[in-house]
């Protein structure tokens, strides 16, 4: 088989109907009778639901309902736990999950407490403001050390404390490690919240159609099919009742996996209360509260190494922030657990989290999920180490990698897909190397110098980093290739920017010998595709592309077999290209592969039995284990020491995602995650007050990182394809945020040695103010440990 387009830059197939906008997202459904709702949201962070007077909002004209708890009957329910936790000896986990309306205890700002429905979105948003709440208030708990406190606060009454799960994973033996050791360092380490910010705002629509039975749902959601099968569960109805929708989705990251939001679990229901269909669209303010976030989390950590700089253990004590509920277990507490181990020999390791409920939004999975403050520090540790020792920053990553010939290497712990933590193949020293190379970096330099005579500072980092991707459970895809010898390809999964279009299409043109643009993918559609997951965790490439894979083999395979019985040739001496099947040498005996679909569906005769009709199959894939993607960041920065400000002058990225489908769109998926991850190193952070109050809920306050903030940005590729799959593929989709943290921390102290000797970030993300005063801090420790400094 040729490869002509495996690996290439082909042009992305989706970009012409998103630009001239022709692409369909949910706020482009426009249905006749279509009703909006708007939700009714607390403004307490907790307390006691007293009363809802819906009344005056009711007496509204245009105003068509009010739902409170108290009229979904059976249907309240909390929502499912979405993702149970591995088995790990002696966890604790006390899953709860969140509610369609508050019935009796607001648990966080922004929870849903009625919604109503009116003939405009405008009408909805006034009628809102009329609905009286009445709420008493108790005193929140925002600080996830003090919600683990004895007396604090509960957040669920039921419950004996805010401890949402504890749980210890263990390797090798670390007490005895760390007394064989020549050094110990131990820092405290903070990762505090932001949000995901993707362009568009969530989304639904639903239209229930009571003749035909049948319900739709056109949701912002990256798991198309388990929300389908949830809502057919909960409304009563057959899954081949409910049609669940995920057009083009304006980014993910994450939030929008299969969390069965309240709008989601309500829309439906609301359309089949009302026979008409109704529309939600979250506004931006809403996303600040009503969609899912991450990040928070502190650290107790310590490192045990030789004085040659090898690593003998590590040990890491920290809590997560869960927020007011725990719809995804434990799955960013684990990927923290698994991911600090980083592409390094650590023979021993000792991790215990402890999970705490909260006053504030929901944490699931946003893009790097956990994986960020793992990395954060082991990266901080070794640059804390490496100044100890006297030793290179790079030089002691190099003395610590593991080596090709460990692969596959088992860190003797449970990652969150429930197997082992297993590394399948990996060459960390080259992308090493590489970046080194390309960022100019010079180990034996003594001076940073000015960059050009303004008194700003210049600094380097560089830092490695690992990634689970391509967990399971499985994806499915259907190929069939269609009289007109165009190709159609089907798959379960979402898609929210990442080029599937293109890339599947890439697959499947190159096994059945089409151009790419002849190749329709059809994806997040229930109606046509019944069996998947969805997207998150960088999974598509790697378990969908292996099942688009598998589906064109298997079409394929037909395609030579009929050609082989029309042409009365072997199939070994057929060949496939440029939309035709030919024999070898001469290419005047062939046939066009439409022409070949038409005859595998004979209007007359009758089909051999133990054959199909048609040129179609689908295929399954489910990866054994996760697939280990990995790589190296290096930047170069510049620090004003006086106002604190930094601005990136260069940004090199070495990413090995094993076999690369198109470059393109690798490259776009790693400058997306590095400029998702610059906001979080420097610019967003919630800012919450004690009494659960967020103090920056808009994009006037919240700072996004903009195209002045982000460098272009170099990248290059290593590539160790992974063994657990055909197509040899990793994935790449987070890769980009996940180091940035770790390394603006490094070249921020490598800028400021010499003005702040003994300036340690410990903490992220940062902000000019925050630097600022951490600098002063330093300066000041600097002077008082001066001769004569201290009294």
């Amino acid at each position: 088989m040729s490869t002509r387009y495996f690996g290439a830059r082909v042009p992305r197939n989706e970009d012409e109907a998103l630009l001239t906008g022709r692409a369909l997202f949910v706020d482009d459904v426009q249905l006749p009778g279509m009703l909006h709702a708007a939700f009714v949201r607390s403004e307490c962070a907790h307390g006691v639901l007293r009363r809802v007077d819906a009344s005056r909002a009711l007496a509204r004209p245009g105003v068509v309902a009010v739902y409170t708890a108290a009229d979904l009957g059976d249907y309240w329910q909390p929502g499912p736990l979405l993702v149970p936790p591995p088995p790990i000896d002696g966890l604790t986990f006390q899953a709860r999950t969140q509610v369609p309306l508050v019935r009796d205890k607001v648990r966080h700002v922004g929870e849903a407490i009625a919604v109503v429905v009116a003939e405009s979105r405008y009408l909805a948003e006034d009628a809102a403001e009329e609905v009286e709440v009445e709420i008493e208030p108790l005193e929140a708990v925002v600080d996830i050390e003090a919600a683990l406190e004895e007396g604090a606060p509960r957040i669920h009454d039921d419950l004996d404390s805010n401890l949402a799960a504890h749980a210890v994973q263990t390797k090798g033996a670390y007490e005895a490690a760390r007394a064989d050791a020549d050094l110990v360092l131990a820092r405290r380490l903070l990762y505090d919240r932001g949000i995901s910010a993707a362009i568009e705002n969530r989304g639904v629509v639903a239209h229930w159609e009571e003749k035909a039975g049948h319900l739709t749902v056109w949701d912002t959601t990256q798991a198309p099919i388990p929300i389908r099968n949830g809502l057919a569960a909960m409304l009563g109805l057959s899954e081949s009742q409910v049609r669940v929708i995920a057009p083009f989705i304006g980014g993910g990251f994450g939030p929008k996996i299969m969390m069965f939001y309240p709008d989601e679990v309500l829309l439906p229901w609301i359309s089949m209360r009302l026979g008409r269909p109704v529309k939600w669209i979250e506004d931006r303010f809403e996303n600040f509260f009503s969609t899912t976030q991450e990040r928070g989390q502190v650290h107790d950590a310590e490192i045990a190494v030789r004085a040659d700089g090898r690593i003998l253990g590590v040990k890491d004590v920290f809590v997560h922030d869960t927020g007011a509920y725990s719809p995804y277990g434990l799955t960013v507490p684990i990927n923290t657990q698994c991911t600090l181990l980083g592409p390094y020999d650590v023979p021993n390791y000792y991790s215990e989290f402890r999970v705490a409920y909260t006053n504030r939004p929901t944490v699931t999975p946003v893009r790097g999920a956990g994986r960020q403050h793992g990395v954060f520090v082991m990266e901080r540790l070794l640059d804390l180490a490496a100044r100890e020792l006297e030793m290179d920053r790079t030089e002691i990553r190099r003395r610590n990698f593991l080596s090709p010939d460990d692969f596959p290497h088992d860190h003797e712990i449970l990652y969150q897909d429930f197997a082992p933590l297993v590394y399948d193949s990996g060459d960390y020293e080259p992308a090493l190397d590489r970046a080194i190379e390309m960022i100019g970096y010079d180990p034996a330099a003594t001076h940073r110098p000015e960059a050009d005579g303004s008194g700003r500072l210049t600094g380097v980092g560089i830092v490695s980093y690992i990634e689970g991707t391509g967990i399971g459970p499985y994806e499915g895809a259907r190929v069939r290739v269609e009289p007109s010898g165009k190709v159609c390809l089907v798959t379960g999964i979402g898609t929210q920017g990442q080029g599937h279009f293109t890339s599947f299409a890439q697959i499947v043109a190159d096994q059945l010998g089409v151009s790419v643009s002849d190749v329709r993918v059809v994806t997040g559609d229930t109606r046509e595709f019944h069996w998947g997951t969805g997207t998150f965790a960088s999974r598509g490439a790697v378990v969908a592309g292996n099942a688009c894979h598998a589906a064109a083999v298997a079409v394929r395979a037909k395609i030579l077999r009929k050609a082989s019985e029309i042409l009365e040739v072997a199939e070994e001496d057929l060949e496939l290209a440029d939309g035709r099947v030919a024999v070898r040498g001469a290419p005047d005996l062939s046939l066009a592969v439409g022409d070949l679909a038409v005859r595998c569906n004979p209007l007359r005769g009758a089909v051999e039995p133990g054959s199909e009709p048609g040129l179609e199959a689908t295929a399954y894939f489910g990866p054994e284990r996760a697939a280990t993607a990995s790589g190296v960041h290096a930047m170069v920065l510049q620090v004003d020491p006086e106002t604190a400000m930094v601005e990136i002058q260069r940004y090199v990225v070495v990413h090995d995602c094993g076999a690369i489908i198109n470059p393109a769109i690798v490259e776009g998926q790693i400058h997306g995650g590095v400029a998702h991850g610059i906001g979080n190193a420097f610019y967003e952070q919630l800012v919450c007050d004690p009494d659960g109050q967020l103090r920056n809920a808009s994009l006037m306050d919240y700072l996004l990182p903009t195209a002045t903030d982000v460098p272009s940005i170099e990248t290059a590729h290593i590539e160790t394809p992974s063994p657990l799959n055909p197509l040899g593929t990793k994935g790449v989709g987070e890769a980009g945020a996940i180091p940035v943290g770790a390394l603006f921390a490094q070249a921020i102290e490598d800028a400021l040695r010499d003005h702040a000797p003994g300036l340690e970030i410990r903490e992220i993300p940062l902000s000019p103010n925050r630097l600022f005063e951490l600098i002063q801090e330093a300066r000041s420790e600097a002077a008082m440990d001066a001769p004569g400094g201290r009294m």
